[in-house]
């Protein structure tokens, strides 16, 4: 169990199973196949029924799994793999590679649980598979994705979304929301918290004060006001403000340039201003190697930076890299 009164012991991981129609089981037990993962205190939050089908159809024989049913019963051992079993689908009942509300309230109550366990200090860090938002709203629970649960279920009202790749970090302003409502309703204050956040969250990963270029939202942000006065009135008082906090931050750097001088090494983070600005060029860049961190939560967060791939749910084929970034990510940072 975890321990809030030893700061020095091996960090216990849970890892929420996912959408289970999706990818989540299998990238999850082949992570178990990375030396540093298997030698790590983890916990699968989810089905056993379903994990247990999943190791079949991968036709794994190198570890076994465990159903527990709270995290005091975890068993840690290098050919063992803890499941904290919620009960949550019936042997036969899982509908696989397509949407529907069972799979979609699954995730949501393997989420939630996490989000419980780690308020209580039970476990030390959160490492998520992929949720799809339809089969989220099919089950009733009416989120954009895992960043609004995690923010609602912990009374969390400035938090971020942080996408780390050695190659590129980016950290956003507005995600899950439409293109007009990220313009419309871009603000100083909301710029300046995530420039603090994105400040605070690189020192913990770097060691050091990162260099942080804020991007434009405007092409060739803005031009003095030619392409719209957004950086004028609200991206660059931000800067401004910042810099009189003594964060060391550029900026407004246009869009279609900021990321690859942070690629070249000028910056350590881009505070991009929309979720898509940031996106491409992580996805391009570290599609299969990137993590997602949600910063500003009470406990650790990190998530794989991709979808629950229907397509190729339940075939084998799926690409776990995501996944063992997210999770060694989450001992790293625990």
């Amino acid at each position: 169990m975890a321990d809030k009164q030893n700061t020095n012991k091996v960090p216990v991981i849970g890892i929420t199973m996912g959408d289970p129609s999706g990818i989540g089981p299998e990238i999850i037990l082949k992570s178990f196949y990375n030396e540093e993962i298997n030698k790590s205190r983890v916990v699968v939050i989810g089905d056993l029924n379903v994990m247990q089908g999943a190791l079949e159809m991968l036709k794994i024989s190198s570890f076994r799994l465990i159903g527990v049913n709270k995290i005091s019963e975890c068993s840690f051992s290098n050919n063992t793999l803890n499941i904290l079993d919620l009960k949550l689908i019936a042997k036969g009942n899982l509908q696989t590679g397509i949407v529907n509300a069972a799979s979609g309230s699954a995730a949501f109550e393997s989420l939630r649980k996490a989000i419980e366990l780690a308020n209580f200090r039970e476990i030390d860090a959160i490492a998520t598979a992929p949720l799809n938002k339809e089969a989220l709203h099919l089950a009733g629970h009416k989120y954009a994705g895992h960043t609004e649960i995690l923010a609602d279920l912990t009374g969390t009202e400035d938090y971020a979304m942080l996408l780390y790749d050695k190659k590129l970090s980016v950290i956003h302003v507005s995600t899950h929301i439409s293109l007009l409502e990220a313009v419309t309703g871009l603000r100083r204050e909301r710029i300046e918290k995530v420039t603090e956040l994105a400040d605070l969250s690189m020192k913990r990963l770097l060691g050091k004060s990162p260099r942080i270029a804020v991007a434009g939202l405007n092409p060739h942000a803005g031009e003095n006001g030619l392409f719209g006065d957004e950086e004028i009135r609200e991206i660059i008082p931000a800067i401004k403000s910042m810099k009189t906090r003594g964060l060391n931050v550029d900026g407004p750097v246009p869009p279609d340039t900021v990321f690859l001088q942070a690629v070249n090494g000028k910056y350590d983070v881009v505070v991009a201003m929309y979720h898509d600005q940031g996106h491409i060029p992580l996805k391009l860049l570290g599609f299969s190697t990137g993590v997602n961190i949600t910063v500003g939560l009470p406990f650790i967060r990190t998530s794989v930076d991709h979808g629950t791939a229907f397509e190729i749910a339940w075939t084998g084929k799926a690409n776990e890299n995501s996944m063992v970034e997210a999770i060694k990510m989450a001992v790293k940072l625990a």
